[in-house]
């Protein structure tokens, strides 16, 4: 049984509960810019990716001049929603036992740093993770930059690494990374979806995911 030193997080869907706040700012961001407004699977689909390719699917008709108004109205509508988002059951408790056996803990996302980091104070989580990786300080999932970035940060070899997250895009990042990868299903892409990705292995709630690495973290 192969043994991790490390597991590296998504955060949107897969850490925290915030994929449907997601979806429905992009959908209304798309209102306010009188944009054809995507369904709420193909906003959900574009959770992760980088701003260029999220667009191209969600927004296909913004031209590129209207973005920064798009991603302002993006926000708002986001922020209007923020004080409702919650941690998936189990994810906290998660993180201390992982550390408590000294396993390196890390996160790729797509959100901005200020994002992020925004996040992680006010949840109180910056000192659970050794490495944190941005879309807007590397090259967006599915490039595997932010992989490779904190593998060399933390001294690590893909094959000691897993990747956890809730979409394709999370799980080609790791093939491409050479790394492992655990698809979760609770989050913005659906089992089948996931399944075509080819994950190392998937699982349906957090607890899943604490049962599965109790052997091999």
């Amino acid at each position: 049984m192969k043994q991790y030193k490390a597991v590296i997080f998504d955060w949107d869907g897969t850490v925290m509960d915030s994929t449907s706040s997601i979806a429905q700012a992009i959908q209304a961001a798309c209102v306010d810019l009188e944009l054809p407004v995507p369904s709420a699977e193909d906003a959900s689909w574009v959770i992760g990716l980088s701003l260029e390719l999220a667009l191209q699917r969600c927004a296909p008709t913004l031209d590129a001049g209207r973005v920064p108004l798009f991603m302002e109205r993006y926000r708002h509508h986001f922020f209007l929603r923020d004080q409702t988002l919650v941690m998936f059951d189990g994810i906290i408790p998660l993180f201390d036992e992982l550390k408590s056996r000294e396993i390196r803990l890390g996160v790729a996302t797509g959100k901005t740093r200020l994002g992020l980091d925004r996040v992680l104070r006010a949840q109180q989580l910056a000192d659970r993770f050794d490495c944190t990786r941005c879309a807007d300080e590397s090259q967006g999932k599915p490039h595997p930059a932010m992989l490779f970035d904190i593998m060399e940060r933390l001294s690590l070899k893909p094959e000691q690494v897993l990747m956890v997250g809730d979409t394709t895009h999370d799980i080609q990042m790791a093939t491409s990374a050479g790394v492992d990868s655990m698809a979760v299903t609770y989050g913005a892409h659906s089992k089948r979806t996931l399944l075509l990705s080819e994950p190392t292995v998937m699982v349906s709630s957090v607890r899943e995911m604490r049962d599965w690495l109790s052997g091999r973290a």
